[in-house]
Protein backbone atom coordinates (compact mmCIF):
# COMPACT_ATOMS: atom_id res chain seq x y z
CA UNK A 1 0.00 0.00 0.00
CA UNK A 2 2.82 2.16 0.96
CA UNK A 3 4.54 1.84 -2.25
CA UNK A 4 1.25 2.52 -4.06
CA UNK A 5 0.67 6.00 -2.80
CA UNK A 6 4.05 6.68 -3.89
CA UNK A 7 3.62 5.54 -7.09
CA UNK A 8 -0.17 7.46 -7.13
CA UNK A 9 1.84 10.76 -6.24
CA UNK A 10 3.97 9.93 -8.49
CA UNK A 11 1.49 9.77 -11.23
CA UNK A 12 -0.44 12.95 -9.64
CA UNK A 13 3.09 15.16 -9.53
CA UNK A 14 4.01 14.10 -13.37
CA UNK A 15 0.08 14.89 -14.65
CA UNK A 16 0.45 18.24 -13.12
CA UNK A 17 3.68 19.42 -14.14
CA UNK A 18 2.59 18.47 -17.77
CA UNK A 19 -0.77 20.25 -17.60
CA UNK A 20 1.32 23.27 -16.70
CA UNK A 21 3.70 22.45 -18.99
CA UNK A 22 1.36 22.73 -21.57
CA UNK A 23 -0.29 25.65 -19.77
CA UNK A 24 2.98 27.74 -20.38
CA UNK A 25 3.54 26.80 -23.15
CA UNK A 26 0.21 27.88 -24.45
CA UNK A 27 0.65 31.22 -22.92
CA UNK A 28 4.18 31.66 -24.75
CA UNK A 29 2.59 30.80 -28.54
CA UNK A 30 -0.33 33.86 -27.66
CA UNK A 31 2.56 36.05 -27.51
CA UNK A 32 5.04 36.29 -30.85
CA UNK A 33 8.29 37.69 -30.99
CA UNK A 34 9.74 37.58 -34.12
CA UNK A 35 12.64 39.61 -36.43
CA UNK A 36 10.76 39.81 -40.17
CA UNK A 37 10.44 42.31 -42.41
CA UNK A 38 7.20 44.65 -42.65
CA UNK A 39 6.81 46.87 -45.68
CA UNK A 40 9.87 45.77 -46.82
CA UNK A 41 11.76 46.83 -43.75
CA UNK A 42 13.64 44.90 -41.11
CA UNK A 43 11.15 45.02 -38.08
CA UNK A 44 10.68 43.56 -34.45
CA UNK A 45 7.07 42.28 -33.99
CA UNK A 46 5.77 41.86 -31.14
CA UNK A 47 2.00 40.10 -30.88
CA UNK A 48 -1.05 39.38 -28.08
CA UNK A 49 -4.55 38.54 -28.54
CA UNK A 50 -5.08 41.90 -28.61
CA UNK A 51 -3.01 43.89 -30.29
CA UNK A 52 0.20 44.38 -32.54
CA UNK A 53 3.55 46.32 -32.33
CA UNK A 54 6.11 46.88 -34.83
CA UNK A 55 9.40 48.19 -34.39
CA UNK A 56 11.93 49.28 -36.98
CA UNK A 57 15.39 48.44 -36.53
CA UNK A 58 16.84 51.27 -38.87
CA UNK A 59 16.36 54.31 -36.64
CA UNK A 60 14.31 52.64 -34.08
CA UNK A 61 10.94 53.81 -34.90
CA UNK A 62 8.12 52.58 -33.72
CA UNK A 63 5.80 52.70 -36.54
CA UNK A 64 2.73 50.77 -35.81
CA UNK A 65 0.33 49.85 -32.85
CA UNK A 66 -3.22 48.70 -33.20
CA UNK A 67 -5.26 46.06 -32.21
CA UNK A 68 -5.56 42.31 -33.81
CA UNK A 69 -8.88 42.94 -35.42
CA UNK A 70 -8.45 46.23 -37.07
CA UNK A 71 -5.81 47.76 -39.43
CA UNK A 72 -6.31 51.42 -38.01
CA UNK A 73 -2.86 52.42 -37.02
CA UNK A 74 -3.03 55.95 -35.24
CA UNK A 75 1.05 56.12 -35.97
CA UNK A 76 0.80 56.06 -39.73
CA UNK A 77 2.99 59.13 -40.31
CA UNK A 78 6.36 59.36 -42.30
CA UNK A 79 7.90 57.12 -45.18
CA UNK A 80 8.40 53.43 -44.46
CA UNK A 81 9.67 53.02 -47.60
CA UNK A 82 11.09 49.28 -48.57
CA UNK A 83 15.26 48.80 -47.32
CA UNK A 84 17.13 49.41 -44.40
CA UNK A 85 17.63 52.98 -44.52
CA UNK A 86 16.90 54.51 -41.01
CA UNK A 87 14.77 57.03 -41.08
CA UNK A 88 11.33 58.37 -38.77
CA UNK A 89 8.36 57.04 -38.29
CA UNK A 90 5.35 56.93 -36.23
CA UNK A 91 6.89 57.22 -33.05
CA UNK A 92 10.60 58.27 -32.95
CA UNK A 93 13.09 59.17 -30.70
CA UNK A 94 15.04 62.79 -30.46
CA UNK A 95 18.54 62.27 -28.33
CA UNK A 96 20.98 63.98 -27.69
CA UNK A 97 18.88 67.31 -28.87
CA UNK A 98 15.05 68.29 -29.20
CA UNK A 99 15.38 70.08 -32.78
CA UNK A 100 18.05 72.09 -34.70
CA UNK A 101 21.61 72.00 -34.06
CA UNK A 102 24.00 74.74 -33.88
CA UNK A 103 26.41 76.11 -36.98
CA UNK A 104 28.68 74.45 -35.73
CA UNK A 105 27.73 71.34 -34.70
CA UNK A 106 26.09 71.31 -38.35
CA UNK A 107 28.43 71.44 -40.55
CA UNK A 108 30.45 68.81 -38.11
CA UNK A 109 27.51 66.34 -39.51
CA UNK A 110 24.62 66.72 -36.62
CA UNK A 111 21.71 66.12 -37.99
CA UNK A 112 18.11 68.10 -36.42
CA UNK A 113 17.31 66.03 -33.56
CA UNK A 114 20.06 64.27 -33.08
CA UNK A 115 21.40 60.79 -34.20
CA UNK A 116 18.99 58.23 -32.58
CA UNK A 117 17.07 57.85 -36.25
CA UNK A 118 20.29 58.07 -38.37
CA UNK A 119 21.72 54.88 -37.13
CA UNK A 120 21.06 51.03 -37.10
CA UNK A 121 19.86 49.59 -34.10
CA UNK A 122 21.16 46.28 -32.28
CA UNK A 123 18.88 43.86 -31.41
CA UNK A 124 19.99 41.93 -27.99
CA UNK A 125 19.60 38.56 -28.09
CA UNK A 126 18.25 38.21 -24.91
CA UNK A 127 14.71 37.38 -25.16
CA UNK A 128 12.38 37.25 -22.11
CA UNK A 129 8.80 35.83 -22.02
CA UNK A 130 6.81 36.17 -18.50
CA UNK A 131 3.47 35.96 -18.05
CA UNK A 132 3.17 39.74 -17.83
CA UNK A 133 4.28 40.01 -21.28
CA UNK A 134 6.89 39.41 -23.83
CA UNK A 135 9.93 41.67 -23.72
CA UNK A 136 12.76 42.81 -26.10
CA UNK A 137 16.06 44.63 -25.93
CA UNK A 138 18.20 46.83 -28.46
CA UNK A 139 20.48 49.43 -28.20
CA UNK A 140 22.29 52.34 -30.02
CA UNK A 141 25.39 54.04 -30.25
CA UNK A 142 25.63 57.57 -31.10
CA UNK A 143 28.48 58.49 -32.35
CA UNK A 144 29.04 62.01 -32.23
CA UNK A 145 27.39 62.70 -29.54
CA UNK A 146 29.03 60.17 -27.61
CA UNK A 147 25.75 58.62 -25.84
CA UNK A 148 24.44 54.97 -26.02
CA UNK A 149 20.72 54.00 -25.96
CA UNK A 150 19.77 50.50 -24.36
CA UNK A 151 16.34 50.19 -24.53
CA UNK A 152 13.99 47.16 -23.39
CA UNK A 153 9.97 47.18 -24.62
CA UNK A 154 7.54 44.72 -22.74
CA UNK A 155 4.03 44.17 -24.33
CA UNK A 156 2.00 43.46 -21.88
CA UNK A 157 0.33 39.48 -22.11
CA UNK A 158 -3.37 40.29 -21.43
CA UNK A 159 -3.66 44.32 -22.94
CA UNK A 160 -3.16 46.44 -25.81
CA UNK A 161 -0.27 48.21 -23.67
CA UNK A 162 3.31 48.25 -23.69
CA UNK A 163 6.10 49.37 -21.62
CA UNK A 164 9.26 51.37 -22.56
CA UNK A 165 12.53 52.16 -20.21
CA UNK A 166 15.70 53.79 -22.12
CA UNK A 167 18.89 54.17 -20.14
CA UNK A 168 20.93 56.75 -21.81
CA UNK A 169 24.76 56.37 -20.98
CA UNK A 170 27.35 59.04 -21.52
CA UNK A 171 30.46 57.17 -22.77
CA UNK A 172 32.64 60.46 -23.72
CA UNK A 173 35.45 61.36 -20.83
CA UNK A 174 33.88 64.41 -20.31
CA UNK A 175 30.19 65.43 -18.66
CA UNK A 176 27.81 66.92 -20.76
CA UNK A 177 24.51 68.47 -21.25
CA UNK A 178 21.67 66.71 -23.49
CA UNK A 179 17.83 66.55 -23.85
CA UNK A 180 15.76 63.14 -24.36
CA UNK A 181 12.17 63.65 -26.31
CA UNK A 182 9.69 60.96 -27.18
CA UNK A 183 8.14 61.99 -30.74
CA UNK A 184 5.03 60.29 -30.98
CA UNK A 185 3.24 61.50 -34.21
CA UNK A 186 0.03 60.46 -35.20
CA UNK A 187 -1.58 60.39 -39.08
CA UNK A 188 -4.35 59.75 -41.11
CA UNK A 189 -7.05 58.13 -41.13
CA UNK A 190 -7.17 58.06 -37.54
CA UNK A 191 -6.48 61.74 -37.76
CA UNK A 192 -9.29 64.01 -39.32
CA UNK A 193 -10.80 66.26 -38.14
CA UNK A 194 -12.99 64.50 -35.14
CA UNK A 195 -9.67 63.38 -33.49
CA UNK A 196 -9.38 65.28 -30.14
CA UNK A 197 -6.28 65.43 -28.08
CA UNK A 198 -6.07 65.80 -24.06
CA UNK A 199 -3.04 66.07 -21.98
CA UNK A 200 -2.55 67.07 -18.47
CA UNK A 201 -0.23 69.76 -19.99
CA UNK A 202 -0.47 72.97 -18.11
CA UNK A 203 1.18 76.50 -18.41
CA UNK A 204 2.68 76.77 -22.05
CA UNK A 205 4.09 79.04 -24.97
CA UNK A 206 4.46 78.94 -28.92
CA UNK A 207 7.99 78.14 -29.51
CA UNK A 208 7.85 81.06 -32.43
CA UNK A 209 8.44 83.95 -29.88
CA UNK A 210 11.64 85.35 -29.63
CA UNK A 211 14.39 83.95 -27.52
CA UNK A 212 14.09 87.03 -24.79
CA UNK A 213 10.96 86.16 -24.25
CA UNK A 214 10.06 83.18 -25.50
CA UNK A 215 7.76 82.04 -22.96
CA UNK A 216 5.25 85.41 -23.35
CA UNK A 217 2.09 85.42 -24.33
CA UNK A 218 1.77 82.41 -22.00
CA UNK A 219 -1.35 80.04 -22.25
CA UNK A 220 -3.06 77.08 -20.29
CA UNK A 221 -3.39 73.99 -22.42
CA UNK A 222 -5.77 73.32 -24.48
CA UNK A 223 -5.95 77.41 -25.02
CA UNK A 224 -2.98 78.42 -27.36
CA UNK A 225 -2.77 81.97 -28.98
CA UNK A 226 -1.76 82.58 -32.61
CA UNK A 227 0.63 85.08 -33.91
CA UNK A 228 -2.54 88.26 -34.59
CA UNK A 229 -3.08 87.22 -30.62
CA UNK A 230 -6.02 85.04 -31.64
CA UNK A 231 -7.19 82.73 -28.92
CA UNK A 232 -7.65 79.46 -29.87
CA UNK A 233 -8.29 75.77 -28.67
CA UNK A 234 -5.69 72.79 -29.51
CA UNK A 235 -8.19 69.66 -28.54
CA UNK A 236 -9.78 69.24 -32.12
CA UNK A 237 -7.27 70.22 -35.62
CA UNK A 238 -9.97 71.36 -38.33
CA UNK A 239 -8.55 74.48 -40.72
CA UNK A 240 -5.43 75.92 -38.43
CA UNK A 241 -1.84 74.85 -37.86
CA UNK A 242 -0.44 78.30 -36.07
CA UNK A 243 1.06 77.85 -33.72
CA UNK A 244 3.01 74.92 -35.24
CA UNK A 245 4.76 74.29 -32.39
CA UNK A 246 4.02 74.55 -28.72
CA UNK A 247 5.13 73.20 -25.20
CA UNK A 248 3.13 73.05 -21.68
CA UNK A 249 5.19 72.41 -18.02
CA UNK A 250 3.80 68.98 -16.49
CA UNK A 251 2.74 69.73 -13.01
CA UNK A 252 1.32 66.37 -12.05
CA UNK A 253 3.17 63.37 -10.78
CA UNK A 254 2.10 61.38 -14.02
CA UNK A 255 1.91 63.35 -17.55
CA UNK A 256 -0.29 62.01 -19.73
CA UNK A 257 -1.86 62.92 -23.54
CA UNK A 258 -4.53 61.02 -25.08
CA UNK A 259 -6.10 61.31 -29.06
CA UNK A 260 -9.36 59.88 -29.39
CA UNK A 261 -12.04 59.72 -32.57
CA UNK A 262 -15.35 58.55 -31.49
CA UNK A 263 -15.99 58.16 -35.30
CA UNK A 264 -13.52 55.49 -35.77
CA UNK A 265 -14.11 53.87 -32.40
CA UNK A 266 -10.10 54.43 -31.00
CA UNK A 267 -8.26 56.08 -28.39
CA UNK A 268 -4.76 56.22 -28.46
CA UNK A 269 -2.01 57.83 -25.49
CA UNK A 270 0.57 57.42 -23.43
CA UNK A 271 1.69 58.00 -19.88
CA UNK A 272 4.93 58.69 -18.11
CA UNK A 273 6.48 60.48 -14.78
CA UNK A 274 6.98 64.20 -15.20
CA UNK A 275 10.65 63.61 -13.06
CA UNK A 276 11.58 61.86 -16.46
CA UNK A 277 9.88 64.04 -18.70
CA UNK A 278 8.59 67.51 -17.59
CA UNK A 279 7.53 69.03 -20.65
CA UNK A 280 4.30 67.96 -23.43
CA UNK A 281 5.27 69.47 -26.90
CA UNK A 282 2.60 69.63 -29.38
CA UNK A 283 3.18 70.48 -33.12
CA UNK A 284 0.31 69.78 -35.58
CA UNK A 285 0.65 70.08 -39.82
CA UNK A 286 -1.95 69.95 -42.15
CA UNK A 287 -1.78 68.81 -46.37
CA UNK A 288 -4.46 70.02 -48.79
CA UNK A 289 -6.00 71.90 -45.68
CA UNK A 290 -6.94 68.47 -44.10
CA UNK A 291 -4.99 67.32 -40.83
CA UNK A 292 -2.02 65.88 -41.45
CA UNK A 293 0.20 65.16 -38.62
CA UNK A 294 -0.01 66.21 -34.83
CA UNK A 295 2.83 65.80 -32.83
CA UNK A 296 2.04 64.35 -28.93
CA UNK A 297 5.72 65.23 -27.50
CA UNK A 298 6.69 64.63 -24.25
CA UNK A 299 10.64 65.48 -22.61
CA UNK A 300 13.43 66.38 -21.09
CA UNK A 301 12.89 70.18 -22.72
CA UNK A 302 10.26 72.61 -23.96
CA UNK A 303 12.52 74.91 -25.92
CA UNK A 304 13.55 73.73 -29.69
CA UNK A 305 16.49 75.14 -29.93
CA UNK A 306 20.25 74.61 -30.14
CA UNK A 307 22.54 73.86 -26.89
CA UNK A 308 24.02 77.84 -26.61
CA UNK A 309 20.43 79.12 -26.94
CA UNK A 310 19.08 76.75 -24.26
CA UNK A 311 22.22 77.52 -21.87
CA UNK A 312 21.50 80.99 -21.86
CA UNK A 313 17.91 80.95 -21.37
CA UNK A 314 18.81 78.13 -18.99
CA UNK A 315 14.96 77.74 -17.66
CA UNK A 316 11.12 78.52 -18.78
CA UNK A 317 8.53 78.68 -16.11
CA UNK A 318 11.23 77.44 -13.05
CA UNK A 319 11.83 74.30 -15.65
CA UNK A 320 15.13 73.38 -16.50
CA UNK A 321 15.55 73.02 -20.41
CA UNK A 322 18.30 70.67 -20.51
CA UNK A 323 19.61 67.49 -18.35
CA UNK A 324 23.42 66.71 -17.87
CA UNK A 325 25.11 63.53 -17.66
CA UNK A 326 28.51 63.04 -16.04
CA UNK A 327 31.17 61.19 -17.73
CA UNK A 328 30.50 57.39 -17.54
CA UNK A 329 27.04 58.11 -15.60
CA UNK A 330 23.92 56.69 -16.88
CA UNK A 331 20.07 57.56 -16.59
CA UNK A 332 16.91 55.74 -16.74
CA UNK A 333 12.87 57.12 -18.52
CA UNK A 334 10.26 54.73 -18.84
CA UNK A 335 6.85 55.40 -20.56
CA UNK A 336 3.58 53.79 -21.08
CA UNK A 337 1.39 53.41 -24.13
CA UNK A 338 -1.64 52.29 -24.92
CA UNK A 339 -5.18 51.70 -26.99
CA UNK A 340 -8.82 51.71 -26.25
CA UNK A 341 -11.97 51.17 -27.93
CA UNK A 342 -14.54 53.99 -27.70
CA UNK A 343 -18.28 54.88 -28.55
CA UNK A 344 -18.81 56.95 -31.38
CA UNK A 345 -20.40 59.83 -28.88
CA UNK A 346 -17.02 59.67 -26.87
CA UNK A 347 -15.86 63.43 -25.61
CA UNK A 348 -12.30 63.20 -24.89
CA UNK A 349 -10.07 62.42 -21.81
CA UNK A 350 -10.70 64.33 -18.41
CA UNK A 351 -7.83 62.47 -16.75
CA UNK A 352 -5.44 59.24 -16.50
CA UNK A 353 -4.45 57.68 -13.30
CA UNK A 354 -3.15 54.71 -12.11
CA UNK A 355 -5.03 52.05 -9.98
CA UNK A 356 -3.34 48.96 -8.81
CA UNK A 357 -2.23 46.95 -11.74
CA UNK A 358 -4.36 49.06 -14.35
CA UNK A 359 -4.80 52.80 -16.51
CA UNK A 360 -8.09 54.19 -15.82
CA UNK A 361 -8.81 56.74 -18.43
CA UNK A 362 -11.94 58.79 -17.29
CA UNK A 363 -14.03 60.67 -20.24
CA UNK A 364 -14.52 64.57 -20.11
CA UNK A 365 -18.54 63.49 -19.65
CA UNK A 366 -19.97 65.49 -16.67
CA UNK A 367 -22.77 63.53 -15.55
CA UNK A 368 -21.82 59.64 -16.63
CA UNK A 369 -18.29 59.80 -17.33
CA UNK A 370 -17.00 56.59 -19.08
CA UNK A 371 -14.46 54.76 -17.32
CA UNK A 372 -11.56 52.92 -18.98
CA UNK A 373 -9.67 50.12 -17.72
CA UNK A 374 -6.59 49.19 -19.22
CA UNK A 375 -4.55 46.31 -17.17
CA UNK A 376 -0.57 46.73 -17.73
CA UNK A 377 -0.47 43.67 -16.45
CA UNK A 378 2.01 44.69 -13.83
CA UNK A 379 3.88 46.70 -15.78
CA UNK A 380 4.67 50.05 -14.78
CA UNK A 381 7.30 52.47 -13.88
CA UNK A 382 9.82 51.63 -11.97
Amino acid sequence: MHVVRICDFHAVWMNFFRSNLIAIYLLLLNQVFAEERVMGRRSLVLENDESRLVIDIAGGSIPEFRFIDSNLNPLNWGRRNPGDQPGSMGHFLCCDRWGPPSDSEGKNGMPYHGESTKVIWEVLRNVEASPAGINVRMAADLPLAGLRIDRSVTLSSSSAFFLVSEKITNNNMLGRIYNIVQHPTIGPPFLDENCVVDSNGRRGFAQDGTMAISEQPDFIWPSAITKDGKRISMRRMIDNEEPSVTSFVIEEDLGWAVASNGKRGLLFGYVWKRSDYPWFNHWWKLKDGKPHARGLEFGSTGLHQPFPILVKKREIFGRQLFEFLDADENTTKSYGCFLAKIPEDYLGVDKVVVEGGSLVIVEREEDMPLEIRISTGGLMFQ
